[in-house]
C-alpha cells in the first residue's frame, strides 16, 4: 500500500509538489517598502550577531569588496526541493573598493533541485565578494553559484568556498543537515530596489551612491562602517 502511494506521488504528484515548493520559497518576501525595510533590518541583525559570535571572521569580511546578507533563506523539499531568499548588498566605494560602504541594493537568490529529500530549513547567509570579477558578475544580472560549494555539515555557522572570488557563511536550523547556496542563482531584486528608492534604478547605480539610503539602509551601512571601516587588502 505504501509503495503504491509512493509511486502515485512520483508519477502524478510532482507537479503539485513543485507548486508547494515554489509557494514556500517565492516572494512571500514582500511586495511593499515596509517589508523591504524589514528585510534590511533583519540583515543588519544577522550580520551583527554573526560578527559578534565570530561566526564570520571580521578580518575576512574586511577584505571583501561587497557584502551581501540574506536573512531567513528558505529551503523546502519533498522529492523536489527549492531555495529562496533575499537581502541587501553594500560595496566599498571607489574604483579600488577602498572607501566607505555604499547604499545597499537588494538581491535575491533562487534554485530548484531534484532527488529524494524531505524537510525544511531557515538559514542566514553572509556572502562576501572578494574581488572585482565577483562584483561584476553579480551586477551584470544572473550569477549562478555552482563551483566548489559544499553542504553545511550540521547546525551552526559553516563557511564554504565558491571559488577564490566568493565566500559564503551560513548558520542553519531545520530538518536538513545544512543548506548550501551551491547552484543558486543570485540577481538584483529590481522591483524591491524601485520600491525602496522610489524610481527605477540599477544595482550598480545604487552601490555607486546614486540614491540615498533608507532608514534601514543607514543602519546597515553604519554597522559595516563601525566594524569594518578599513579595507583589509
Amino acid at each position: 500500500m505504501i509503495a503504491s502511494q509512493t509511486l502515485r506521488i512520483f508519477s502524478r504528484g510532482i507537479p503539485a509538489l513543485l507548486v508547494l515548493v515554489m509557494l514556500s520559497i517565492l516572494p512571500a518576501w514582500g511586495a511593499d517598502k515596509a517589508k523591504d525595510e524589514e528585510t534590511i533590518g533583519n540583515a543588519t541583525t544577522v550580520l551583527q550577531a554573526m560578527l559578534s559570535a565570530k561566526e564570520v571572521p571580521a578580518d575576512t569580511v574586511a577584505k571583501a569588496d561587497c557584502v551581501l546578507v540574506m536573512p531567513n533563506v528558505k529551503k523546502f523539499g519533498v522529492v523536489i526541493g527549492g531555495t529562496g531568499g533575499r537581502g541587501p548588498m553594500s560595496c566599498r566605494s571607489g574604483a579600488d573598493f577602498s572607501g566607505k560602504w555604499s547604499t545597499p541594493a537588494m538581491f535575491f537568490a533562487s534554485s530548484m533541485s531534484a532527488g529524494l529529500q524531505i524537510g525544511g530549513t531557515s538559514s542566514d547567509f553572509v556572502i562576501l565578494l572578494m574581488d572585482k570579477k565577483a562584483v561584476d558578475s553579480f551586477m551584470s544580472g544572473k550569477s549562478k553559484l555552482g563551483r566548489d560549494a559544499s553542504v553545511a555539515a550540521g547546525p551552526g555557522a559553516t563557511a564554504a568556498s565558491l571559488g577564490a572570488d566568493i565566500l559564503t557563511y551560513a548558520r542553519t536550523s531545520g530538518l536538513f543537515a545544512g543548506l548550501s547556496l551551491s547552484g543558486a542563482t543570485i540577481e538584483p531584486d529590481n522591483k524591491a530596489n524601485e520600491r525602496l528608492y522610489d524610481k527605477p534604478v540599477t544595482a550598480t547605480q545604487i552601490v555607486s551612491d546614486a540614491v540615498q539610503p533608507t532608514t534601514a539602509g543607514q543602519a546597515f551601512i553604519a554597522l559595516l562602517d563601525s566594524k569594518l571601516a578599513t579595507h583589509g587588502h
